[in-house]
């Protein structure tokens, strides 16, 4: 498991986060983001693909706000409501996993671990479309 690092191939030419290719996943708490993690790694998923965010993480860099400030993004469709989700829950506490799957059997095989935690949500970034994931 690694830490995140935002790159520009997570975000659209508009700079909403748009991670494609990649599964996010929030958890009530560390313990069950980093217990998912494990388990993801122990079934194959490369330490490489997963990748650790606390609500910090998320606020500053996927939600672009520093603190704990009230400052809301700009409406710009589902992306944009889907990183006011993460906000809400990252304000809360929730710790978030990042996961390569690139492909609907990795999805799959990612989910049947997941399923057996308690996550808050998710949602699987395609080249043009958002999947919940439940």
């Amino acid at each position: 498991m690694q830490s995140f690092l935002m790159d520009s191939k997570m975000t659209t030419m508009q700079g909403v986060f748009y991670p494609t290719g990649y599964s996010f996943l929030m958890f009530p708490d560390a313990a069950n983001a980093e217990q998912a993690a494990r388990e993801l790694e122990a079934a194959g998923f490369s330490d490489q693909d997963v990748l650790l965010l606390t609500p910090r993480v998320v606020l500053k860099e996927i939600g672009k706000i520093d603190g704990e400030s009230t400052v809301e993004l700009p409406s710009v469709g589902t992306e944009g409501a889907t990183v006011r989700k993460y906000i809400d829950l990252a304000r809360e506490g929730h710790h978030a996993l990042m996961v390569k799957t690139p492909s609907n059997d990795d999805t799959e095989r990612m989910m049947e671990i997941v399923r057996k935690l308690p996550f808050s949500y998710g949602q699987k970034y395609h080249m043009l479309a958002m999947e919940d994931l439940e």
